[in-house]
């Protein structure tokens, strides 16, 4: 008789938990949880798509193919790798389902919905940003706002993503909010340098050395 009687609690349960389930499936971008560990050193490109794809496979994303947004510069004026280039065509929703963007090119326009309340990790939860302790709203990206690999001079992709030390990094605020208060949003991946390419100069400006992650 006690099986018969939680029966419908259980399958009450298993309703109520699968909205949740299927979102979290069709998840597409999402800000990284945590660093690898070594700083701007992600490994370069190949190491930091792995890393997003181990990230959303734990998470229970149906999609396989995930790109780091990370721009990498050339060798003595050769062309870069471009972050808008990597990711796919759109659009793009996070783990709640809400739609970051339809495409490359909103994405990179004021019609993009990407804020701190959409910019969730791969596990459905806000990264905190200015007024929040810690603030974590600096993102690696090595971009410029248009998406494209930085021709401003200096490092500014950690030495493309192998640096945990020497260098620094472009880095975009997810919240959109800056030191003061401004008409126009802050960018979201471009808003300025690092303090350096260890876990301690991330942090300096207000980061963890987080990064998006897009799936084709």
């Amino acid at each position: 008789m006690r099986t018969v009687r939680l029966l419908p609690v259980i399958f009450a349960v298993a309703a109520f938990a699968a909205p949740a389930s299927a979102e979290m499936a069709d998840m597409t971008f999402f800000v990284t949880s945590a660093n690898p560990g070594k700083g701007g050193d992600l490994g370069g490109l190949e190491g930091a798509d792995a890393y997003c794809a181990s990230l959303a496979k734990a998470a229970g994303a149906q999609k396989t193919t995930w790109h780091a947004y990370l721009s990498t510069t050339g060798a003595q004026g050769e062309a870069g790798v471009n972050a808008r280039d990597r990711i796919g065509k759109g659009p793009w929703q996070n783990a709640k389902g809400a739609v970051i963007a339809n495409s490359v090119d909103e994405l990179h326009s004021d019609k993009n919905n990407l804020t701190k309340d959409t910019a969730l990790t791969e596990k459905g939860e806000t990264v905190k940003g200015r007024g929040d302790e810690p603030n974590t709203h600096d993102i690696l990206t090595g971009s410029d706002p248009s998406g494209m690999y930085s021709t401003a001079g200096g490092d500014t992709t950690c030495k493309n993503w192998t640096s945990s030390a020497e260098g620094s990094a472009i880095v975009g605020h997810h919240d959109r909010m800056g030191l003061k208060p401004t008409r126009h949003m802050m960018s979201w991946n471009s808003s300025h340098g690092s303090a350096g390419c260890s876990n301690e100069a991330l942090v300096k400006t207000g980061g963890a050395g987080l990064f998006y992650c897009f799936a084709e």
